[in-house]
């Protein structure tokens, strides 16, 4: 049988799978796609055009055409194709052309990501081999080897690197680098989508940073930026550059048909609304593909669930010896060879399977695959068609099946496709002009360059900025001018994730002591906490020590049937309100708070069944930061009046918290990671530990258990970023819609007492929680 007919055998089985269980809510048919094709343009270099065509580029698609057009008036463009629709060509060929034709002109290409600018690089090397002039491309990252930097700074043409070493490796040091900020023609930013909310923000700032020393050596660089379907592609585009932007979306590349299937998990138990683990789910629907022999891609959440899902289908697939390696895993933590090494056996297909974290999602060559199967929805529509992309290239039949999880957000797209398939997806949002990003960057910039009497930054005014540095005794005003007078290195105090700059590394001491991953700061201490489980490429280790400061993690090769939770506590305390809204019986605000987040304990998980086997207690150094929040407070008349007991109450108003943390991220284009939730007592301003953490924290500290008479509760939803990032007032613009859109989450559920659909599972909000839940909602509405 023919590859596309295994593929039609396989969606027909995995729809009897469903019809038995009522678990298929939507089989979308996307016809296939006609290349359309226009010449090359007469104005292009020859041997420029002569070298793409024998790399098999015999014409261009429409796009790449009129992105030529729009570069050669000198405009800025964006353009917005799907996945694989040969957006390289659309920089490449004008920044070819324009080196061959003067060999000192100069290029900058930013990604994202390390792996996708060795893809790149080796993409250009192959199309500069056949030219005939030389064309020197460089990748300048953290992996460089320093003896090779110099050699870089002199010759690169063309010089792939990513935000991080543009911020601190590449603008500090321009005075090394004026061959390039003289000859500069084109900036490329790839995958623009990627750079939203916080990393955004910053990327904004540095660009100002690039614009004002290229300006200063005299060059005036055009942009051409790329990035999968967001609805406002031009704003966005505009507001990173601060310039005007073409608009280049008419996509001329071909597609092939593809089958797109959403899956819910079927429920197991009516009463309390459990639905089989949507891990087990993505399981058998990846091993039905798996077993025809169809090349597939899973996408899994976290690092955890990639790990979890790689050792289960190990076992699914790899029965014999001679199908070891036949299942891989990827996400970021692996070394780079590795990394390499598994995108090689993907592209020649010795790889039939691979799971993956979202570090797979951007534009990697990996070859064709058959399926797609994404464990849990990703957080954002435009996410979701980007990884759906990965299966099915240029032309047969692919399918892509989203597996949903049982979370309100996941839940909510799954029984509503016509939301999913019509809707332009959503809004990538950025604040370039965040106080504390704005107040680094112009650190940054004061160091690079002195800033003179009334100069803007970017389209920021910053006079009032400068003043207060200068009283910081970090710049001096002299002539007119604002110098740099600190010894500080400005761009390392300054992460661009919000995350700090220090990463963990994880050392296996099994037989001679070596390096296996590295963790970042943010995840290190609920993934690497001492007696903790890591899974790294399906093998398990426990982690014996946490050495805190020289950030290392030693662990051993174990081999145990469980994994590990860390449970963490959070203490908010509210530090000034920006705005404060009466909605009939309650209140919502939104101002700053200081959040406090120390883990406290962990729960041992077993594999297939996730039933929890054990737990232990653990003491972590608090992570701290100051951020921007939404709260509601519920009047205690208002809580008192409801026929309950205190505790039901309690119960209550946690099914509440956790069912409002996971709607809100339908109104905030973001992730449920980007926001945390936390319950606080408006009259005490102490925070309730959760649940699973209230036992632990309550033997140290004289908590009660069910807070007093008058206990009035705070729901906070916080910006997970230091400073925030504009979601919160986002959320208290909102209004009641937040409380509605909740209702109404409660009230389609078909749980009786709450479940992880609507406000949590009854173990962890407690007994009658979606009861009193709904009733406070309508109370409050």
């Amino acid at each position: 049988m023919s590859r596309e007919e295994d593929l039609l055998k396989c969606l027909e089985a995995l729809q009897e799978m469903g019809l038995k269980s009522d678990s298929i809510t939507a089989v979308k048919h996307i016809p296939a796609q006609e290349a359309r094709f226009e010449d090359y343009p007469d104005d292009a270099d020859p041997a420029v055009v002569k070298a793409l065509k024998e790399r098999g580029y015999t014409r261009l698609y429409s796009h790449q055409r009129s992105s030529w057009e729009s570069l050669k008036q000198g405009k800025n463009v964006v353009i917005v194709t799907p996945t694989a629709s040969g957006k390289t060509l659309c920089y490449n060929l004008p920044v070819l052309d324009a080196i061959v034709r003067n060999p000192s002109s100069r290029a900058i290409y930013l990604f994202p990501t390390k792996a996708l600018s060795q893809d790149q690089r080796a993409e250009l090397d192959d199309i500069t081999k056949l030219i005939s002039s030389e064309v020197r491309i460089f990748t300048y990252d953290g992996d460089t080897p320093q003896d090779a930097r110099r050699a870089i700074r002199a010759q690169g043409h063309i010089v792939l690197t990513n935000p991080d070493m543009l911020h601190s490796g590449i603008l500090p040091h321009h005075t090394k680098w004026i061959k390039l900020f003289e000859n500069l023609k084109y900036i490329v930013i790839d995958e623009l989508h990627n750079y939203r909310g916080i990393f955004g923000s910053h990327l904004a700032n540095i660009l100002r940073r690039l614009k004002r020393i290229a300006n200063f050596y005299g060059s005036n660089p055009q942009f051409i930026l790329c990035t999968a379907t967001i609805a406002n592609p031009v704003e966005v585009a505009g507001k990173m550059i601060e310039a005007p932007v073409a608009l280049i979306d008419d996509n001329g590349a071909p597609r092939g048909e593809k089958y797109f299937v959403f899956y819910t998990p079927p429920i197991v138990n009516e009463a309390l609304g459990i639905r089989r683990s949507y891990v087990n789910e993505s399981r058998r629907v990846a091993s039905l593909f798996l077993r025809n022999n169809l090349q597939t891609i899973v996408f899994a959440q976290s690092r955890l669930i990639t790990e979890v899902l790689l050792t289960y289908l190990k076992q699914d697939i790899e029965r014999t010896i001679k199908d070891e390696g036949l299942i891989r895993g990827y996400r970021g933590g692996y070394l780079p060879l590795k990394r390499r090494e598994i995108e090689k056996g993907l592209r020649e297909g010795k790889i039939l399977g691979v799971v993956s974290t979202n570090a797979l999602e951007l534009g990697i060559d990996i070859g064709t695959l058959d399926v797609a199967v994404l464990a849990g929805y990703p957080g954002t529509i435009a996410s979701t068609w980007q990884r759906a992309g990965r299966a099915g290239r240029k032309s047969g039949k692919s399918a892509a099946v989203l597996v949903a999880s049982s979370s309100p957000l996941d839940q909510f797209i799954v029984h509503h496709p016509e939301y999913f398939f019509t809707r332009s997806p959503e809004m990538a949002l950025i604040n370039p002009d965040n106080l504390s990003i704005l107040v680094s960057h112009i650190e940054c910039g004061a160091f690079e360059l002195p800033f003179q009497e009334e100069e803007r930054f970017g389209t920021a005014a910053i006079g009032e900025i400068l003043k207060f540095l200068e009283e910081e005794k970090l710049l001096h005003h002299s002539k007119d001018k604002w110098y740099w007078t600190s010894d500080a290195y400005p761009a390392d105090g300054v992460s661009l994730r919000s995350i700090s700059s220090d990463n963990f590394v994880v050392v296996d001491t099994t037989e001679k002591s070596r390096v296996i991953a590295e963790v970042d700061f943010s995840s290190a201490l609920t993934t690497l906490h001492p007696k903790a489980i890591y899974i790294c490429e399906g093998e398990q280790y426990f982690v014996e020590k946490l050495d805190y400061d020289q950030r290392k993690a030693y662990v051993k090769k174990t081999d145990v049937d469980y994994y590990t939770d860390a449970i963490d506590y959070t203490k908010i305390k509210i530090l000034d309100v920006f705005g404060k809204a009466e909605l009939g019986h309650c209140r919502v605000s939104h101002g700053e708070v200081h959040v406090a987040t120390q883990v406290v304990g962990f729960k041992k998980i077993k594999f297939h069944t996730m039933e929890n086997v054990g737990a232990g207690d653990l003491s972590l150094p608090q992570n701290e930061m100051h951020t921007t929040a939404w709260w509601l407070t519920v009047p205690s008349d208002v809580l008192q009046a409801l026929p309950y007991t205190p505790e039901q109450r309690v119960n209550g108003i946690f099914g509440l918290a956790y069912l409002l943390h996971h709607v809100s991220p339908l109104f905030m284009m973001c992730d449920v990671h980007d926001v945390g939730v936390s319950i606080g007592d408006n009259a005490t301003g102490e925070s309730l530990p959760p649940r699973d953490a209230a036992s632990r924290v309550s033997q140290r500290e004289d908590f009660p258990m069910v807070p007093e008479e008058d206990f009035e509760p705070n729901i906070f939803i916080y910006d997970n970023f230091p400073g925030g990032i504009g979601l919160s007032p986002a959320l208290f613009l909102l209004e009641k819609r937040l409380l509605e859109h909740g209702l109404k989450t409660i009230e389609v559920c078909p749980c009786k007492d709450g479940c992880p659909s609507c406000v949590g599972p009854t173990k962890e909000s407690g007994k009658l929680a979606k009861q009193v839940a709904r009733d406070i909602l309508k109370k409050l509405l």
